[in-house]
């Protein structure tokens, strides 16, 4: 391998229009599919007997087997001076400098598979948990709450006390609680997020209100203003003069999750920055931020 050569791991490279591939004397060969034609006989290597997992990026120009997993990436040369290696939502895309060989772009394939198998694997499942997260508005429909599941119930005749929704007091068998909505069975889906949406806003700011005031003496700060957002990626934000701002999304997250993002904002009304000063701030009233931040990031939450 030549001397030079580095490997770019950098999930977050942005990834140009695909170059040609070089000429035919260095095209890659497919990959047969190793399935045997004949029943498992014992003794055989086990490969010989198991399909393949198959990875396909939708601009894939070459192929490559890594530990028994068939991969086809996107490939490109430019001006760079090292491989990078991409995994996205669409799969694998490789870049090279365009002095080198195909066969070092093999090799380093062969050398990262173990974390190239890893970071395909974590964006199916990730896509796999989106697409369950998606909400088809209607009866019997299922989202989360506080990190447990409740069900969506239309009550045209308002059979309850409150305004326009209420939950059950106790779960049913299935361990899933009811949200009947004052709607009738008519009611379009719009009309059936709409409803639902007012009804979590009215929990999120009733609970991150119960929060602010929980907290705020802990941390011997004093906020001065909640609102709602509804940011696409944003959980939170604080200003000096002690306004926070909250999304209301994360009412769908269980209640250490909030609680994190409460103690987040209101550390920032004593350090407004990200310093080391800040996130010990932040461990004073909540020792296991760092766990339940990376829980921001689970794709089950519906995106509305």
């Amino acid at each position: 391998m030549h001397p030079l050569l580095r490997y770019t791991l950098d999930l977050f490279e942005p990834f140009g229009a695909v170059a040609p591939v070089d000429s035919a004397p260095e095209a890659p060969k497919k990959v047969a599919n190793p399935l045997p034609s004949q029943p498992f006989v014992a003794g055989q290597p086990l490969h010989n007997a198991i399909a393949p997992v198959n990875y396909a990026h939708p601009k894939a120009n070459r192929e490559v087997r890594l530990d028994g997993a068939v991969v086809a990436y996107a490939f490109a040369r430019g001006k760079r001076r090292t491989i990078g290696f991409v995994v996205g939502p669409d799969g694998l895309s490789v870049r090279a400098p365009r002095w080198t060989p195909l066969y070092e772009v093999d090799a380093a394939l062969q050398e990262k598979a173990g974390w190239i198998l890893r970071k395909l694997d974590e964006t199916r499942e990730r896509q796999t948990r989106q697409e369950h997260a998606q909400v088809v508005w209607q009866e019997g429909a299922v989202i989360p709450y506080l990190g447990n599941s409740i069900r969506i119930a239309l009550d045209g005749a308002h059979g309850f006390t409150a305004k326009g929704a209420q939950l059950d007091e106790a779960a049913r068998d299935d361990g899933v609680t009811t949200l009947r909505i004052a709607l009738p069975h008519t009611a379009t889906e719009a009309q059936i997020r709409d409803a639902v949406q007012a009804w979590l806003m009215r929990q999120a700011k009733a609970n991150f209100v119960q929060r602010l005031d929980h907290f705020a003496p802990q941390l011997q700060v004093r906020w001065a203003k909640m609102s709602l957002s509804n940011a696409g990626t944003r959980w939170g934000s604080a200003k000096s003069d002690g306004s926070i701002r909250l999304n209301w999304r994360l009412i769908h997250f269980r209640q250490a999750v909030i609680d994190y993002v409460v103690a987040h904002e209101l550390s920032h009304l004593r350090v407004m920055d990200h310093s080391p000063r800040f996130w010990d701030t932040v461990r004073s009233v909540v020792p296991d931020y760092a766990e339940l931040r990376g829980s921001l990031k689970d794709p089950a939450i519906p995106k509305w």
